[in-house]
């Protein structure tokens, strides 16, 4: 792909320390594309740096977070295809063309990190659990639903930047989006380096804690049935279960306890309550369709 067609988005935050080392890798390979980095309220010389280096910098007022700065950046972006791209130079610039190549094919191509990606033991738990969600809502083998390093028509990005978190769950949301939508999804192997200075952005303790969080909210807003119906089959399994027992070891009537008779009625309720998150769900994609 010609470079002239490129958007290359890079997120910022503190970021002095790599950004102009990347924006120059960048540049040499793709002398002609859009380099367009967005400043999340940086309080170093992040900005400074990278427009010396030549990339379009628009900055944000104050830390609105990852996911708001590549909204901020689909927005501003010119170009036909987007590839979104690390400020802190853990990316390789030569790995854009194994992504974009796939442009056509595909509709969203994401690099995911290979078995020699520098990634310390935790984190690597985090994302192998997140990735097996993933894989379980979208029904599609997911390798690394959280690299950020992607590429994409900015068109068809833009149709759900309503959907983006302003957070670090962005990722995930757009490869669930585009799989939920009936796009082509492909994901290429890539290789991360170690951060080459800075600090990251990701706590583990923190963002651990928000993991369920990220669960619940992918699962409601992608698959809620499989959210929804596991519970409410075990509740009535159990329901089922105890009256059973109920009956032949106590009772040895037909007998039905105000416990079981109580979970009996929340697998019904739970149940309902994922028919109508589906429906919710498919509203929502259907205004992706109208956009």
């Amino acid at each position: 792909m010609r470079s002239e067609q490129l958007s290359i988005l890079i997120p910022a935050l503190n970021e002095a320390a790599t950004i102009g080392d990347v924006i120059t890798q960048l540049r040499a390979a793709y002398p002609d594309a859009e380099i367009l980095v967005i400043d999340d309220g940086s309080t170093d010389a992040t900005a400074q740096l990278a427009e010396a280096a030549t990339a379009r910098v628009v900055r944000h007022p104050y830390n609105k977070g990852n996911g708001a700065s590549v909204k901020t950046g689909l927005r501003n972006a010119t170009r036909e295809v987007v590839v979104i791209f690390d400020a802190d130079g853990q990316h390789d610039a030569a790995d854009i063309e194994k992504i974009v190549s796939q442009i056509g094919v595909y509709d969203l191509v994401v690099g995911a990190r290979d078995e020699n990606s520098q990634t310390d033991f935790g984190r690597r738990m985090y994302h192998h659990v997140l990735n097996l969600l993933a894989t379980y809502l979208s029904g599609l083998n997911v390798p690394d639903a959280t690299s950020g390093f992607r590429a994409a028509r900015r068109a068809d990005l833009l149709q759900f930047i309503h959907l983006l978190p302003n957070g670090f769950s962005t990722p995930v949301t757009t490869s669930l989006a585009f799989i939920k939508a009936g796009y082509s999804v492909k994901f290429v192997p890539t290789t991360m380096l170690k951060r080459q200075g800075g600090v990251s952005k990701i706590k583990p303790v923190r963002d651990g804690t928000r993991f369920i969080i990220i669960a619940f909210r992918m699962s409601a807003m992608f698959a809620p049935m499989k959210l929804f119906l596991p519970v409410s089959a075990a509740l009535f399994v159990i329901a089922f279960v105890y009256t059973i027992l109920d009956i032949v070891l106590f009772t040895h009537r037909l007998y039905i306890t105000n416990s079981a008779a109580l979970l009996f009625t929340m697998a019904i309720l739970i149940f309902l309550i994922g028919l109508v998150a589906e429906q919710i769900a498919a509203l929502r994609f259907e205004r992706v369709e109208k956009v």
